[in-house]
């Protein structure tokens, strides 16, 4: 190695903390799930400061919103500021939190590829360049699908059992009735 190039600064390289919780549950909390996705990613890229790691300040929440799609508010804003240069390595806390459909995921990693822009979950650490890294980023995925499909399994079964008892499970409450201890009541009034 030279004495030159052991002078020379690492090439800065921009990183974007990209962080999502599913539900709102929480979020109104002074240091909330968001926050401390974002804390660990922050601290993960700290420690890569000699490499020339620098964290942006744009900050790409999604609370409240689903793995299951790529719709969502932060995602989008971060997906437009790859395209337009401005980030080289998207951090996340767990692959998860980018998404838990294996199909999406794929987009959004080819989106990454072609404009040159790394991927890094900060508590599962693989290497994508390798063939055992694809397989070990696969797996992973598709147990992340398959969560979010056992529980949308879960929630359907449990609002087709209250169904079955009679309660009401949501929604606009038909003209001429009410709700009252989770169930239909007729309003005599509107019903006339």
């Amino acid at each position: 190695m030279t004495r030159k190039s052991q002078t020379e600064p690492a090439r800065r390289l921009r990183c974007a903390v990209y962080t999502r919780k599913s539900s709102e549950e929480g979020l109104d909390m002074e240091f909330n799930s968001l926050d401390a996705q974002r804390e660990a990613c922050e601290a993960f890229i700290a420690s890569q400061r000699a490499e020339g790691w620098a964290c942006l300040r744009e900050r790409y929440d999604d609370g409240g919103v689903s793995g299951g799609t790529l719709d969502r508010p932060a995602l989008k804003q971060l997906i437009a500021d790859v395209e337009d240069g401005l980030i080289d390595v998207v951090v996340v806390y767990k692959i998860d939190r980018l998404s838990r459909a294996l199909m999406d995921f794929s987009k959004l990693v080819e989106i990454f590829d072609r404009h040159g822009v790394t991927f890094v979950s900060v508590t599962q650490s693989f290497n994508t360049t390798t063939s055992m890294g694809r397989l070990t980023l696969n797996i992973l995925l598709s147990f992340a699908q398959f969560e979010r499909e056992v529980i949308g399994e879960r929630i359907r079964d449990k609002v087709a059992a209250s169904k079955k008892k009679g309660m009401w499970m949501g929604g606009y409450v038909p003209l001429g009735y009410d709700v009252v201890d989770r169930k239909l009541i007729v309003n005599e009034a509107e019903a006339a």
